[in-house]
């Protein structure tokens, strides 16, 4: 049986964070996307609409779908307010309720976490973000000028591997589905094809990119990506729910079961839960929550997992499309209310996540549904970012259609 259910809570936590807004700076002799005022206030979450979001993604074809706002903007008694909603089932065979406790798979958001601990790297003194990648793996990338900064800005011209590796959704996904790879082997299906562009030329989302920023981190950090998330990122903040268990295939503890969309809509959705997703691994193969997604996000907009200097570089901003800009593993999105939020998406087989925060940090939002490779699913879960951070103040736009989410369209096409 479907379940529906919204809900607002208190919670311990409120965070004291100074807000400041700062130009934007050229990036690689260019002018970077302008960043819009920070505004002082942001209206109230507009919870109805979240939840009708949410339902008519089921419509769609989403088995279940969830969100949670952290909001440390509106305090009660001390406590910062939490804004629960779900719908639908996180177990189509046992038809267990959607719930907001349940981990997921959370896609392309692992690149925020790859990109964090690259750049803590740098604040150490072991890594320049404008030296050659081949500096630091000699002879890995076939053109001396692609750096650390491309890579993490996704302008190093490295073909997408994915794109030929899932041509055909579900058969690509069941033929990697228990596979385990090397970062080198992945970047080897890369370089089968010519850069798309010269290095630092545009903005070209590549899964490539984020699996040598794997290998950055193994190189220097001098341990495993596991390692450096957990000791950098999740311990410190204590994400319980977070995991990185590659190759194991399961998901640790409570979660939702994920379906893939076959390319062909009137075949049944596919289990895709349990998968190495050795395919992505620092590019996308984190499990979290969305307490812990709202979590982390709070704690890197508002200066708690990085240096001043270093979360600056993280925010130099590049045009990527309709109302959105990138930074160095993090993406910008500017809303219609003239609000911008500042965090990732996330797709992998069976899953699509967004999770963004304020400016400052304080009011988060992590949404899921468990399905993928549905586009309308897709753009209807972007709108719940208006309906968190524009609330009811959201301007009617005009007839044409949401752009698409994200130029890195699906990971699991």
């Amino acid at each position: 049986m479907a379940s529906r259910t919204i809900c607002r809570s208190a919670v311990l936590g409120s965070l004291a964070l100074t807000l400041v807004a700062g130009p934007a700076h050229a990036v690689d002799g260019r002018p970077a996307a302008a960043e819009p005022a920070v505004p002082a206030e942001l209206p109230a979450p507009d919870t109805a609409g979240l939840g009708r979001l949410l339902r008519t993604a089921l419509t769609q074809g989403a088995p279940g779908a969830m969100a949670r706002i952290d909001d440390h903007r509106t305090v009660y008694d001390d406590h910062a307010v939490v804004y629960k909603a779900t719908e639908g089932v996180a177990d189509r065979g046992t038809a267990e309720a959607m719930n907001t406790a349940d981990r997921f798979r959370i896609g392309s958001v692992t690149k925020t976490f790859s990109a964090v601990v690259l750049l803590q790297l740098a604040a150490e003194g072991r890594l320049k973000l404008d030296t050659s990648v081949n500096h630091y793996l000699p002879g890995l990338l076939p053109d001396d000028r692609i750096t650390v900064r491309h890579v993490l800005s996704h302008r190093s011209g490295l073909y997408d591997y994915t794109d030929d590796m899932f041509a055909e959704t579900v058969p690509g996904f069941e033929a990697v589905r228990t596979k385990v790879f090397t970062y080198r082997e992945l970047v080897a299906r890369s370089l089968k094809h010519p850069l798309t562009h010269a290095p630092g030329a545009v903005y070209a989302y590549s899964n490539t990119n984020f699996v040598v920023a794997g290998l950055l981190i193994e190189k220097l950090a001098g341990h495993s990506v596991r390692t450096e998330y957990e000791n950098r990122i999740i311990k410190p903040l204590r994400l319980t729910d977070t995991f990185y268990v590659h190759p194991d295939t399961k998901i640790p503890g409570r979660h939702a079961h994920g379906y893939l969309t076959p390319d062909d809509t009137k075949a049944a959705l596919v289990d895709a839960t349990d998968q190495t997703v050795s395919w992505a691994q620092s590019a996308g193969a984190l499990i979290s929550s969305t307490h812990d997604l709202n979590t982390f996000l709070s704690a890197l907009l508002g200066g708690r997992l990085l240096p001043a200097a270093q979360l600056a570089e993280m925010e130099r901003w590049i045009p990527a499309g309709t109302a959105q800009a990138y930074g160095l593993g993090l993406r910008r999105r500017d809303l219609s209310c003239g609000v911008s939020v500042y965090g990732h998406t996330g797709a992998v087989q069976g899953f699509y996540t967004y999770a963004f925060t304020s400016k400052d940090g304080r009011r988060s939002l992590a949404a899921l549904v468990n399905t993928s490779n549905n586009g309308a699913v897709q753009v209807t879960m972007l709108g719940t970012l208006e309906s968190a951070f524009c609330g009811k103040q959201t301007k009617v736009r005009s007839a044409a259609p949401l752009p698409r989410p994200d130029a890195e369209n699906d990971l699991a096409r």
